[in-house]
């Protein structure tokens, strides 16, 4: 049987549309077809609807500690985007590879599946874990099923990559992430007789006024690292609705806002500053007009940090498989932080491909990236195999 390329293996995964809004399971029977004809056992870890899988599989000894390689199989949606090739065909042009997912993250996943014929051949005194996940794009969502049963395994993995595209660097870290949607609800009225009403609109002016001063105060006297492109915790607002027309008071008004925190610093503590200035400032105001008006705060989407030490065994490791000296944090979230607050693992993110072509037409990933990549899990393969 000829050793399948990393490149043709990825042409295959983009050939599956998995948006975050669809079902993976034709990809990861795809991925299950292909480990079993190397006699790899996987299994899945199914959503609450059925629709959607992780899946895990395991190459040598189960009962030893071991390495993760995680990659999600979800991408964003190419609706709206002006490509040059059909997004679900990879089209090589120019050294590069494009099509959806190509960077974020089915390269790695290609690369990871790339190896299994050497890993299985090998005598491993280490196991090698493959983990692919769903709905990492919607919130990192998707491998809290999976992690959930893996803790009730008798043998904890020893460490974890997560092969988010960082171009074949080694990265320790990445912030925290709270997502919130605000609900304001106040009273409408004729815009003539304002007074009467509670403008839901301009209460949510506030909350954002709110929301502009906390993230002046973390630029300002929070906590810095210097290892990040914003070394400090930020927060923001990113989608405002509200009002119907301009002689009616709205009743009603929706934010969309986030706090993406450094981890030594915590983030479910801005949520609740916000909730209490909502609380205890702006609704008895609201109320003493509308007794049904009112501010909900939900947070619809968050994710741990992930900070893992310079000197930890997995950093050392993974810099010595990348043939790099040097570390950083990404700006964007990974499972990373999943994988280390729900199961105590090391983590490192190093993977194929920069992140500034992820999530926008014509994306691409490099040939040359995913050759490092194949390198990187060669040298991991021979760490694997060795014996202490």
């Amino acid at each position: 049987m000829p050793v399948p390329q990393s490149r043709d293996i990825l042409a295959d995964l983009v050939a599956f549309d998995t948006t975050s809004r669809n079902s993976n399971l034709q990809l990861i029977a795809h991925v299950e077809a292909y480990l079993a004809e190397y006699g790899v056992e996987s299994r899945r870890v199914y959503d609450e609807t059925g629709e959607k899988a992780n899946l895990w599989a395991t190459i040598g000894p189960a009962d030893r500690p071991g390495v993760i390689l995680s990659g999600h199989t979800d991408t964003v949606p190419v609706e709206g985007q002006n490509w040059a090739s059909d997004p679900f065909v990879l089209a090589p042009r120019d050294g590069r590879l494009y099509g959806r997912g190509s960077c974020d993250m089915k390269g790695f996943i290609a690369c990871a599946l790339a190896t299994v014929p050497d890993l299985v051949k090998r005598d491993l005194a280490r196991p090698v874990h493959l983990a692919f996940s769903y709905d990492e794009e919607v919130g990192c969502v998707g491998v809290v099923r999976l992690l959930e049963e893996l803790q009730s395994e008798p043998v904890r993995p020893a460490f974890c990559i997560v092969g988010e595209p960082t171009s074949m660097q080694v990265m320790t870290g990445h912030k925290a992430k709270r997502s919130m949607r605000v609900t304001i609800r106040g009273r409408g009225c004729h815009s003539s007789l304002a007074p009467q009403g509670v403008n839901a609109v301009d209460y949510a002016a506030l909350l954002i006024v709110r929301m502009r001063e906390i993230a002046a105060r973390l630029a300002a006297e929070g906590g810095r690292d210097a290892d990040y492109d914003v070394p400090h915790s930020t927060a923001h607002t990113g989608v405002v609705n509200g009002g119907t027309a301009l002689n009616i008071v709205p009743d009603l008004c929706t934010l969309d806002c986030e706090f993406r925190v450094l981890p030594s610093e915590d983030a479910d503590a801005l949520v609740e500053e916000l909730r209490a200035y909502a609380r205890d400032t702006l609704e008895p105001e609201m109320r003493r007009t509308a007794p049904e008006a009112g501010i909900e705060i939900e947070v619809n989407g968050q994710f741990p940090g992930l900070d893992t030490a310079p000197e930890a065994e997995i950093t050392v490791l993974a810099k010595r498989f990348a043939g790099s000296n040097g570390h950083g944090k990404v700006a964007y979230g990974t499972e990373g932080g999943r994988f280390h607050e729900m199961l105590g693992v090391p983590t490192a993110i190093c993977g194929p491909g920069s992140i500034a072509q992820a999530h926008k037409p014509d994306e691409y990933v490099e040939i040359a990236q995913l050759d490092a990549c194949d390198a990187f899990l060669a040298r991991l393969a021979d760490w694997a195999e060795t014996r202490d």
